[in-house]
């Protein structure tokens, strides 16, 4: 049985690995964006970046000012026996975000939408949000993704229906048009990591979207050949735009563009479009049945992609 104890520690490891972290792969993505970067403030922008996210990390202090929406994204072996089950681990999940929010990983962002309460611990009505996936064997994976508020409002997250008649076409003009727009507005911080979601209804491509923009690694790539051809020509054409680091111009304007889809009606193509931080903070531990607790690099929530 997977104890309460050790998903307490693991939801506390992951939560402040979240905060104050990134993972090897944003790491690399933001140095080879640094070096191939043709603007001279562009890049002196992610140098200032790199240097001020080594300290986050050797201080253990939050790698952004804003720490974002407090998310759950949580794999359970068919076989997982949990103590206390499903709703204990939601219980400590809450406990473990208050626990974060006293000891300063995260700021006390969220309030009622319409009094603008604040109850001073980031916990409320479908805060923290949690996501599953039911998977063979007998461990716990555990991932906490803090999803910054720039990134998803005033054109962080935007979505659309497409008539098949449109098609592809259809689909990358929004796409495109969408990040734009996300810019302009002064909300997401390029360069962005880009999720895409396709097809399904409007959530469902909404959950994609933002699913592929925090859980898949930078450089990763769809193993279907028609969406990792649409991942590069989306990935080149932004690039192409000449956004640079905050707006500041240069050759990069987003450092992974990630596409998942479902499948859809044929009354028309739900398209939706997720920005992620470039900090991409996002933490990952595994307990296994045995009770031992191992932090992750990857997610994996595509399934060993």
């Amino acid at each position: 049985m997977i104890r309460k104890t050790t998903i307490a520690q693991a939801l506390d490891l992951a939560i402040a690995r979240g905060a104050t972290d990134i993972s090897p792969d944003v790491q690399a993505a933001l140095e080879k964006a640094r070096d191939s970067e043709t603007s001279a403030s562009s890049r002196e922008g992610l140098s200032q970046t790199l240097k001020s996210l080594q300290l986050s990390r050797e201080r253990r202090v939050p790698a952004c000012p804003d720490t974002g929406w407090p998310l759950f994204f949580i794999k359970i072996g068919n076989e997982a026996v949990l103590e206390g089950g499903i709703l204990a681990l939601e219980q400590l999940a809450r406990e473990a975000v208050a626990r974060a929010s006293d000891a300063g990983y995260l700021r006390r962002t969220m309030k009622h939408p319409l009094t603008g309460y604040d109850p001073g611990n980031n916990i409320g009505m479908n805060i923290p949000w949690f996501e599953y996936r039911f998977v063979p064997g007998d461990a716990l994976q555990i991932t906490y993704v803090a999803k910054g508020g720039g990134s998803e409002v005033f054109g962080g997250t935007q979505s659309t229906m497409v008539a098949f008649a449109d098609g592809l076409a259809g689909i990358k003009k929004f796409i495109v048009d969408a990040y734009i727009v996300a810019c302009r507005a002064g909300a997401v911080c390029p360069p962005s990591i880009l999720g895409v979601g396709i097809g399904g209804t409007a959530n469902m491509a909404a959950t994609l979207a933002k699913e592929a923009a925090c859980l898949r690694l930078i450089g990763s790539h769809h193993p279907e050949s028609g969406f990792r051809q649409l991942e590069d020509e989306l990935y080149g054409a932004i690039n192409e735009l000449g956004i640079g680091t905050m707006g500041a111009g240069g050759s990069t304007s987003v450092i992974g563009v990630h596409v998942e889809y479902a499948y859809t009606h044929i009354a028309g193509i739900a398209v939706a479009i997720s920005t992620n931080c470039f900090v991409a903070r996002r933490g990952t531990c595994r307990i296994a049945a045995d009770n031992t607790c191992t932090q992750l690099q990857d997610p994996d929530w595509f399934g060993g992609r």
